[in-house]
């Protein structure tokens, strides 16, 4: 029997760092060269070619070095002018989404990121689970393996499991194991190239082959060249790692300016490295592997390069090589939880649209690694079958990224180089959904549970009290100071023409109706409504005098909490409770419902009264509502 002494430790064991989230993509515990914060973005990045040139073999066939080459094309040119803008519009790490959140505001700019959230879970759950899947793969596949570990999908869950142990103990930076992961991975990377291409140099006879193939599939030079144009979508899986080097900036030492300097180099040596070996790889593993290898159940399927590192350079440096791999493909996952457990919080807890506990990293872990063992369930740790939609989430924040720097440069000449770039990654897109729709299927599934949950999120904590600080200017002070020693009556107003008179006519009836005597001191209420969409903001509330009548105005997305919010403070600058006076609301109380949830008014009194039930458990301890 779990005691209630250990409940609690346990509660607060999970919700550890509430209120200043840590981690490698959020709060940095210090700042490092940008070469070695490129080591971090390198795990997910660098390791994608554990499994690319098999994906890219399978995509393309023998035209595979073509497509690959129009894929680092895309890269240079495509990716990275796009992430140079991104990085420079957001020095603190937040990314595209808060590009598009700025360009888009209210409830647009807010339903389009949560679409996105939607992508970009799938991009790094899956991330996590293919590369698990692949880590796999390369131990089964090992000739040192035991027959008794030919459990694909029960080793993929063992790494997984190791991987949320990492974040629920407490995870750090660990930059030095990133470094040492991505130098020892690039590498061993490096000497199998150079000796596949020297296996190429000197049996000229399998070039021969190759090329004898490719002619005999296609007539011309530009006939290869289209088809490659076309296949090349289906090796997007070699552009991810760029949101990722963005959401790392905090990491990057220096003042703004020379972080975003920082993180463009770092964006542009990672993508200068990954190019030269996704073209290698792609030319070696096309030229010197069968093609049946390549298919499911076939020694290179998901391990091209380690294939050709056993092959050619004997079992021992191939298990080196697989214990590499199996290393940094692991680490990718982290790479993609680090990400997760920063967007998340940074979004969904202050749109209202997650719990508080959201803003903790170790109840997130336990969710995303819940996800994680149920996708690698369904796809049975099978890296094929998770390509298209870990392309798809990669592809769609690629588009986003390409689309935001668009909208956001000046009209002119400047901004018609972003829309060919933006062109292609539509098309890649679109192309990509076309020719592999598990993707948009599996990318909807996680936009659907991301969007409903949300919502359901910001239903239930809609009477929360919403106001994060309450500021009066010096008249409100003023104002409040008179009453100091007194019962602070005031009138719920709706904000109008703001007439001597309307003050009046609205004096006159709610004492008639409250049965308050012209004795009554009474203060007027206004809240002014700001953006619905927002959640939480402060409170700025002003003193104003209109004839012998006195106001306080604030500004807020939603008013009951916002006066529920002020009779709260009232109560504690004064030591009385405050009495607040309404009248009813006329109209379907259903409709009031959804107002208040999507545009923050409504029926005001009895929301306000809910709101001050939910902060204040003690009857007797809150601020009086009157309605009438």
């Amino acid at each position: 029997m779990i005691s209630k002494r250990q409940m609690v430790a346990c509660r607060r064991w999970l919700l550890h760092g509430i209120d200043q989230p840590s981690g490698p993509h959020g709060r940095a515990h210090g700042t490092h060269p940008w070469w070695q914060v490129m080591c971090l973005t390198g795990v997910d990045y660098f390791s994608t070619l554990g499994y690319q040139p098999g994906i890219a073999y399978l995509a393309a066939h023998s035209l595979s070095p073509f497509a690959t080459l129009i894929l680092v094309l895309v890269t240079l040119f495509g990716a990275y002018p796009v992430y140079a803008r991104v990085a420079q519009a957001s020095p603190d790490g937040q990314g595209s989404l808060s590009m598009l959140e700025r360009l888009f505001p209210r409830w647009r700019g807010k339903a389009m990121v949560l679409a996105l959230l939607g992508f970009a879970a799938t991009d790094f759950v899956i991330t996590m689970t293919l590369s698990a899947a692949d880590a796999t793969a390369h131990i089964l596949e090992n000739p040192f393996a035991p027959a008794a570990m030919q459990h694909p999908v029960l080793i993929t869950l063992v790494l997984l499991a190791l991987l949320g142990a990492v974040f629920l103990k407490g995870f750090r930076e660990a930059l030095g194991l990133a470094v040492g992961l991505v130098i020892t991975y690039l590498t061993l990377n490096l000497i199998v190239v150079l000796v596949a291409l020297g296996e190429v140099a000197t049996h000229l006879e399998v070039w021969g082959g190759w090329e004898r193939l490719l002619w005999k599939e296609h007539a011309s030079v530009w006939e290869m060249a289209g088809v490659a144009l076309i296949l090349f979508p289906k090796l997007a899986l070699g552009l991810s790692g760029f949101e990722t080097g963005v959401t790392v900036m905090p990491l990057v030492h220096g003042p703004e300016a020379e972080r975003v300097r920082g993180t463009r180099r770092l964006l542009r040596t990672a993508a200068l490295i990954m190019s030269f070996f996704l073209l290698t790889s792609s030319l070696v593993t096309t030229v010197l592997i069968e093609p049946a290898k390549f298919e499911r159940g076939g020694e290179a399927n998901g391990r091209a390069l380690a294939y050709l590192a056993h092959r050619y350079l004997g079992d021992w440096f191939g298990t080196l090589y697989d214990v590499s791999t199996m290393a940094i493909l692991w680490f990718a996952g982290a790479s993609a939880m680090a990400g997760l457990l920063n967007l998340v919080p940074k979004y969904l807890p202050r749109y209202g649209m997650a719990p508080e506990w959201a803003k903790a990293s170790r109840p997130l872990v336990l969710v995303f690694m819940a996800i994680s063992f149920a996708v690698t369930i369904i796809f049975e740790a099978s890296v094929d079958a998770q390509g298209g939609a870990y392309a798809t989430g990669v592809l769609v924040l690629m588009c986003s990224a390409a689309i935001a720097v668009t909208v956001s440069r000046p009209p002119g000449r400047s901004r018609w180089p972003y829309y060919g770039i933006s062109a292609v990654f539509v098309y890649t897109t679109i192309l990509n959904m076309v020719e592999r729709p598990e993707g948009i299927k599996v990318a909807s599934v996680f936009i659907f549970l991301t969007v409903t949950l949300s919502l359901i999120s910001r239903a239930a904590r809609a009477t929360e009290l919403r106001v994060v600080r309450i500021e009066f200017d010096e008249e409100a002070w003023r104002i409040l100071r008179a009453h100091a020693d007194q019962v602070v009556r005031v009138i719920a107003h709706r904000p109008g023409e703001g007439t001597r008179d309307e003050y009046a006519r609205k004096d006159r009836t709610a004492r008639e109706s409250h049965h308050l005597s012209p004795a009554d001191d009474l203060i007027f209420l206004e809240i002014y409504q700001t953006d619905a969409s927002d959640f939480d903001a402060p409170l700025h509330v002003r003193g104003v005098h209109v004839g012998p009548y006195r106001i306080l105005r604030g500004e807020s997305p939603a008013i009951p909490n916002a006066i529920a919010a002020l009779l709260i403070q009232i109560g504690r600058m004064t030591g009385k409770l405050p009495h607040a006076y309404f009248g009813w609301t006329e109209g379907n109380p259903i409709g009031y419902l959804f107002r208040y949830l999507f545009l923050g008014e409504g029926d005001v009194a009895p929301v306000t009264r809910e709101v001050l039930r939910q902060r204040i458990a003690d009857p007797a301890k809150r601020p009086y509502i009157h309605v009438t």
